[in-house]
């Protein structure tokens, strides 16, 4: 009989943006359930990986053997029949966890079309031809830079301040500046990503004297432009293409965002839990070494404008009819790859889940108790990580406050 509720082990990564030691709660929930894995308080750790994308493989914490290795020996018994003529036996979703401690890059996911086109020409760098639309659930007080203000902000802003001026698109054969649009701001993207080192701390340092009336209801660029400053000198064009152009958005645990493909974004501090579709191709052009910087013009012919308002980008939470008790909600990305419930259980209380059609993996951020498969019962401690496969109920009994997070296709 096929085994269909496998715990796991994953890694860590070290990104230079994570947060130092045991202050990251990826590399503390790692710990938990890794027994090879050992915290360095002098190393940043960003990333904990749940899954089988092949850069950072999850295994099965009893026998050692690799989850896409066991998936692939009984692909219609733990993935489904639909999933598996719909994906293939490769998860089409890769869950995280993330510890943030500065901002990550500015970056797009680049879509299916390009992603293909890129893994073609360089395969060692865009290692899959897939997309990479994503969530992010927030676990303590999240801040990121989500998608672009509405356009008439954006050219108020421009309009107002004399040293943005320099920034703002003229049209062919005319002095003046042309009307605002999606194209003017691709235009105004692409002028800011260029502008020379000394231009950019220019500007910036012009901008922290701008008193904070003159910024209306940017007055939070004033408080961060120090900030990103001394984590990524006052040199970076990022920083411009941030604070000027895109939604400041600050959320509080258990909200979330969802980042289409093509979307702009830059996660600036917190604690999370991501999920995106199976892949791991990103195009980078700020808040990193000028080194490490990808082509300015494909990033900005890439770039999409699905979301013009600090709202677009919020995915609200909603009951789920999988939680039989009523303690687990459900989030649902305009997507194909993957749902996410939260499940919230009190001390003492029980959760029944209906069964998935579709492979899942589970992680507990906080609290602890136990699962219930069948006549079978494990221990479900904060940090568990849990694959289960197509049509298993579950029972979680919460010995203390439990918040199990699953990502799941079906």
């Amino acid at each position: 009989m096929v085994e269909k509720v496998i715990q796991l082990r994953c890694s860590c990564n070290n990104y230079p943006w994570g947060k130092k030691g045991r202050e990251s709660l990826a590399a503390r929930l790692c710990e938990k359930t890794n027994p090879d894995f050992r915290i360095d308080n002098d190393k940043d750790y960003a990333e904990m990986w749940m899954g089988t994308y092949p850069e950072l493989p999850s295994y099965s914490l009893s026998t050692g053997q690799d989850l896409q290795e066991i998936i692939n020996a009984h692909q219609e018994a733990l993935v489904g029949k639909s999933v598996l003529d719909k994906f293939g036996p490769d998860l089409p979703f890769l869950p995280k966890i993330l510890s943030i401690a500065k901002a990550l890059p500015l970056q797009i996911h680049p879509n299916i079309e390009l992603a293909t086109k890129l893994h073609e020409q360089d395969p060692d760098k865009f290692t899959d031809p897939n997309h990479k639309p994503e969530i992010a659930v927030a676990l303590t007080k999240f801040e990121a830079f989500v998608g672009f203000k509405n356009l008439n902000d954006i050219e108020t802003l421009f309009q107002r301040l004399e040293p943005l001026k320099q920034f703002i698109p003229t049209t062919d054969g005319d002095e003046g500046p042309s009307s605002f649009s999606d194209t003017a701001l691709k235009s105004l993207c692409r002028n800011l990503l260029f502008a020379s080192p000394d231009t950019v701390a220019s500007t910036l340092k012009s901008l922290r004297s701008t008193p904070r009336s003159e910024l209306g209801s940017h007055s939070y660029i004033s408080d961060l432009i120090p900030r990103l400053n001394e984590q990524y000198s006052d040199q970076d064009n990022g920083t411009l293409v941030a604070l000027l152009t895109m939604n400041y958005l600050v959320l509080e645990p258990g909200s979330a965002l969802y980042i289409p493909a093509d979307g702009i974004h830059a996660y600036l501090s917190g604690e999370i839990v991501e999920c995106m579709a199976r892949s791991n191709n990103v195009l980078n052009t700020g808040f990193c070494p000028r080194a490490d910087r990808d082509n300015i013009d494909l990033f900005v012919e890439t770039l999409s404008f699905k979301q013009h308002d600090p709202s677009e980008p919020i995915l609200k939470r909603q009951k789920s009819q999988k939680g039989q008790n009523g303690l687990t909600h459900v989030f649902t990305p305009p997507m194909a790859e993957f749902n996410m419930l939260v499940s919230e259980i009190p001390a003492g209380e029980v959760e029944v889940v209906s069964p998935i059609y579709g492979p899942s993996i589970l992680v507990v951020t906080q609290g602890s108790g136990s699962l219930e498969v069948g006549s079978g019962e494990v221990d479900l401690p904060e940090g568990a990580i849990f694959f289960v496969g197509h049509g298993v109920e579950i029972r979680i009994r919460a010995t203390e406050e439990v918040k199990v997070y699953r990502a799941y296709v079906e």
